[in-house]
């Protein structure tokens, strides 16, 4: 009879639910998993930040060439050609001509979308009608995969008229 009542002891000791310390361990594996979601989030913000800037140079490209499109007989004859880059930081006031006001117009709207820095600049170099638009910003969260000392992005479009 002794025996049948430490079994039935024992049966009333054993332990029914989950433990403290397995709750704590679960804790443990969800708090690391919603930090890794959140490591995930904000790389994919940075990411889809550099992607839009690199978008609104590729706008800007193309809409530099539109214009040239609209003042052909002037673009291939290289009234649009920079001798040196255009600063967004000191975009041409000179608006004489109608590619010399394409040209301010393009300048400020490189300063608006990409930022006014000594470091956005824009180029064009045509050659008859094949017209090469090379911009140049720091990218201020560059993607994976970019050189993150230098942040420099340049964004080059090739285009015939």
């Amino acid at each position: 009879m002794t025996t049948n009542k430490r079994a039935a002891r024992a049966m009333g000791r054993r332990q029914k639910g989950v433990g403290l310390i397995e709750v704590l361990v679960a804790v443990l594996i969800l708090s690391v998993a919603f930090l890794g979601i959140a490591a995930l989030q904000a790389m994919s913000l940075s990411a889809n930040n550099s992607s839009m800037s690199k978008s609104m140079a590729t706008v800007a490209s193309y809409s530099i060439l539109d214009a040239m499109r609209a003042d052909v007989d002037n673009a291939t004859k290289g009234s649009y050609n920079t001798s040196t880059v255009l600063k967004a930081s000191a975009c041409p006031s000179d608006v004489s001509t109608l590619a010399a006001s394409h040209l301010a117009q393009w300048c400020g709207q490189l300063g608006n979308t990409l930022g006014v820095a000594e470091t956005t600049t824009g180029a064009i170099k045509c050659v008859g009608n094949d017209c090469t638009v090379t911009i140049s910003f720091i990218d201020v969260r560059p993607g994976p995969g970019s050189d993150s000392k230098t942040k420099q992005q340049t964004v080059e479009t090739r285009a015939l008229l």
